[in-house]
């Protein structure tokens, strides 16, 4: 029996799109990336463009619509009532995938490393608009998209970020030697 091919995630930064790949099938999902646009530099609030892995999947067995602050669950559920308590909050909801850098230069180390910028996969509250950018940085999606992500893509998925007309057809050999393609 043939293993099936492992995920891999590509982010379209001009679609606000996120794409889950698995073999021949591919799971797209609306997204909400940087207000500020693409940029890896820290302090730009943009979203990071190339190479990346996921390297922690934090919130396993918490609910839907669970509130993260500094990557742990603080016991709340979002609802309107705690939205309309906190205006402005940036709301880190249900799963947090969080990406490390693949390419050292551009996404990691030194002042443009993705994962000492704290960017994540993670969902957000129902009245956040996606299909348009909008995040202080990291990749918002719904809720329910973003438990599917979480229970599709392992610690190791590799994660491309950029745009369609430069989307790669398969993860890089030489970033992701022991990625299979079936």
């Amino acid at each position: 029996m043939i293993a099936p091919a492992a995920p891999w995630i590509r982010v379209l930064l001009d679609r606000q799109q996120v794409e889950l790949l698995e073999g021949e099938a591919a799971h797209v999902y609306p997204a909400s990336t940087a207000a500020n646009g693409p940029g890896e530099r820290d302090g730009s609030f943009c979203t990071p463009r190339g190479w990346h892995v996921i390297r922690a999947r934090i919130g396993d067995g918490a609910p839907e619509g669970a509130v993260f602050r500094g990557r742990r669950w603080t016991g709340e559920i979002c609802s309107p009532e705690l939205m309309a308590a906190q205006p402005g909050r940036d709301w880190i909801l249900t799963r947090i995938l969080w990406l490390c850098g693949r390419e050292p230069g551009r996404n990691r180390f030194g002042p443009v490393d993705t994962m000492r910028r704290y960017i994540y996969f993670h969902g957000c509250p129902e009245s956040v608009t996606l299909g348009q950018p909008g995040s202080r940085g990291c990749i918002r999606m719904r809720n329910s998209d973003v438990l599917e992500l979480f229970r599709r893509a392992p610690a190791g998925t590799p994660v491309w970020l950029g745009d369609s007309a430069t989307a790669p057809p398969a993860p890089d050999s030489g970033l992701y030697p022991d990625w299979r393609t079936s």
